[in-house]
């Protein structure tokens, strides 16, 4: 062959060659997607958040009146009875004198010291008085009897006697008064720490008013304590419930009655438990994202045998499901699947290895698979993440 023929076969044949590549690089090539098939089983809708185990019935036992709490000798976990003394309260505590509250002190007890010699002395006067007040009355009604004396100076007499009696009283008690006021300056300067702790009779016993365990104690060493001031909280472990905190728009699903089964509490298996109260009033909550929310406390029962959770306690933290809905035969697919097309739902299935659109009707969703009511039928392949290319008749292929 001629080099002239060779060059234009060899020209023609690369101008194939590159024709075809450029014809092949403009071909739509199949967009790999991840496949999944209908299915049909059981679905359940549920809402799930986090609560705290409490004892049922929690008792906090508070002090009846102000004083100074001695030790509690029993630690949290101890078994205690109905009716035993759980906490002794001694009475307060005499303040600490300064220098200069001392020294008036002293000045007061001085003082009250010396009224009450001055109050003897005045009583020792009265009774002088009084002494000779009533012998004056004696000679006074012999010379009355022998007729020395008229009546109305006996009765001056008699008057006088009574006068003086009287104020002799008076002087008795004006000294028992000012004992006492020295009594209470040298209180005051004596400054005892310890008052009434050897006095047994002064001592206040707190009885405990149910059988159960000691759950918390407030205060773990002996400490002054205020009237109505917590001590203790006595309860059974053995009768927790579960209080749990949804949303308002949640709790309106829930109602008294509704399943619900804790995960994630320490154990192996799931406990199971039935809603007893959904309490009527909500209250605001700040979550952590600093968004406020409307929650609701939803009181639960632990109904699983309680040999599974004896490991829980008073305010474990648990991950609770209530059960909305569920069904046992149930068309689904799974819920990435589906996509808004204007007011209704739309979904991508696989025919022929292309795309196709399918408007569909969708019952009860939860956050990984929907039901199908109406659009498609068991074992249908499905686009589980179809994005921006993924359109009407687009050639595809399982990623």
């Amino acid at each position: 062959m001629r080099p002239e023929v060779r060059r234009r076969v060899f020209v023609i044949l690369v101008a194939v060659i590159v024709a075809g590549l450029i014809i092949y690089g403009f071909i739509p090539r199949p967009v790999p997607v991840d496949l999944t098939k209908t299915i049909r089983g059981p679905l359940r809708v549920v809402v799930e958040e986090e609560g705290k185990t409490r004892v049922a019935d929690r008792y906090v036992i508070s002090a009846p009146v102000a004083g100074y709490m001695r030790r509690i000798g029993r630690d949290v976990g101890d078994t205690v009875s109905k009716g035993e003394t759980i906490v002794e309260l001694e009475p307060s505590r005499s303040s600490v004198l300064d220098p200069r509250a001392r020294a008036e002190a002293v000045a007061v007890v001085s003082a009250a010291r010396a009224n009450l010699n001055a109050a003897r002395e005045r009583s020792r006067a009265a009774a002088a008085d009084e002494e000779y007040a009533r012998q004056r009355q004696e000679r006074g009604k012999m010379l009355f009897s022998k007729g020395f004396i008229s009546r109305d100076e006996l009765e001056q007499i008699s008057s006088d006697a009574a006068r003086t009696a009287a104020t002799r009283l008076a002087a008795e008690a004006a000294m028992k008064a000012s004992q006492a006021d020295l009594d209470r300056a040298l209180s005051v300067l004596g400054n005892t720490p310890v008052e009434g702790a050897v006095d047994k009779a002064r001592v206040v016993a707190v009885k405990n008013p149910v059988s159960g365990r000691l759950l918390k104690k407030h205060h773990e060493s002996e400490a002054a304590v205020n009237a109505g001031e917590p001590i203790i909280d006595v309860g059974d472990p053995g009768r927790l419930e579960v209080w749990v905190e949804v949303l308002s728009a949640d709790a309106v699903s829930i109602h008294p009655g509704t399943l619900v089964f804790f995960e994630r509490w320490g154990g192996g298996d799931a406990l199971w438990g039935k809603v007893r109260t959904v309490e009527p009033t909500a209250f605001t909550k700040v979550s952590s994202l600093g968004v406020e929310e409307q929650r609701v406390f939803v009181v639960a029962d632990i109904t699983s045998i309680p040999e599974s959770w004896q490991r829980l306690g008073d305010g474990y933290r648990v991950e609770a499901s209530f059960i909305i809905w569920e069904g046992k035969d149930v068309l689904q697919v799974p819920a990435s699947a589906l996509f808004r097309k204007g007011e209704d739902w739309a979904i991508f299935i696989v025919e022929g290895g292309r795309a196709r659109l399918r408007m569909v009707k969708v019952g009860h969703r939860n956050g990984l698979a929907a039901e199908v009511l109406s659009g498609l039928k068991e074992g249908e392949l499905v686009i589980s993440h179809p994005g921006d290319t993924i359109s009407d008749r687009v050639r595809v292929k399982p990623r």
